[in-house]
């Protein structure tokens, strides 16, 4: 962590992103030595959304930087649900193939839910189907999603045992909202689940030790919103107007006003350079995760929730 002028502390999520690289990377190590296994992340990507591809590119590069193979499916914007579908059911029947997801969004014509459905839940490392959701909201062994999964560690290492904190969640998403909040529930956490039409949310966030914000809307979240010393996760990513760096130009904020928060939270993570880097380093981590449970192998320490 990093003193700013202010009294809060910057939550350094580039940094922890690429310990937990490393981790990763001692893990597999040890998994090829010791059982012959590489842990292996089969992408789909369907189309050409240049976000996206960027995405992908970045998956790979980061997925064989720490030893692990890496496969990607490139499929044309009119693909058939037939065609993909028969992927997808290659792919879960492959022993090499550890983790699976297909990189959202998708041409309109195909459904974001059905693809979810179609991956086997334990090679689900988005951790986004229902299965896994209920597993995870029963208290079970579930794949969690990766940006949750990435704040929930951001917030141990911020402040060892959640035990007892009260934390409010902005945010009621499938994504990341609801995770966030069984998450939290599992550390012994008080949690309240806000979002947009709260009444008096700002009254309500200002009783949280925690605050993960989640909601989607730029800088929503201000300063004195805030309970003082409190550790903020800012989830959001938001794209808006920046005049001094020119006409036309853009700059990446979250839902949380990161200037007025300084002066009064505790810890906080930026936009860019906080949550963001997790959630790559957390599809890794879950796919060791998964490479491990489908050989019947202890869970590797660190990188699970």
């Amino acid at each position: 962590m990093t003193e700013t002028a202010q009294s809060a502390r910057k939550i350094d999520g580039k940094a922890f992103a690429a310990t937990l690289r490393e981790k990763i990377a001692t893990h597999v190590a040890r998994l090829k030595e010791v059982h012959g296994l590489t842990p292996g992340l089969a992408v789909i990507l369907v189309g050409e959304d240049p976000a996206s591809q960027v995405y992908v590119r970045n998956k790979g590069v980061q997925t064989v930087e720490v030893g692990m193979n890496s496969y990607e499916h490139k499929l044309p914007d009119d693909v058939s649900e037939e065609v993909l579908y028969a992927l997808i059911d290659k792919l879960n029947a492959d022993p090499a193939v550890h983790g699976i997801l297909c990189q959202f969004p998708v041409p309109a014509h195909l459904s974001e839910t059905e693809i979810v459905a179609r991956i086997d839940p334990a090679k689900d490392v988005d951790g986004l189907s229902v299965i896994n959701a209920g597993l995870l909201a029963s208290g079970q062994k579930a794949m969690v999603s990766c940006t949750p999964l990435g704040c929930l560690m951001l917030l141990r290492d911020e402040l060892g045992s959640l035990s007892g904190k009260s934390a409010v969640v902005i945010g009621r998403s499938n994504l990341v909202g609801k995770p966030v909040a069984q998450l939290l529930l599992r550390d012994s956490c008080t949690v309240t689940i806000a979002h947009s039409r709260t009444a008096d949310l700002p009254a309500v966030v200002r009783q949280a030790d925690i605050v993960v914000a989640a909601v989607g809307r730029a800088q929503m979240v201000k300063g004195d919103w805030l309970k003082k010393g409190a550790t903020v996760i800012d989830v959001g990513i938001n794209r808006i107007p920046a005049p001094e760096r020119g006409e036309g130009k853009m700059r990446l904020v979250g839902d949380v006003d990161y200037d007025s928060a300084l002066a009064v939270a505790g810890a906080i993570t930026p936009v860019p350079g906080g949550v963001g880097p997790m959630t790559i380093a957390c599809l890794l981590a879950n796919t060791v995760t998964a490479c491990c449970r489908s050989n019947g192998l202890p869970e590797p320490e660190g990188l699970t929730a």
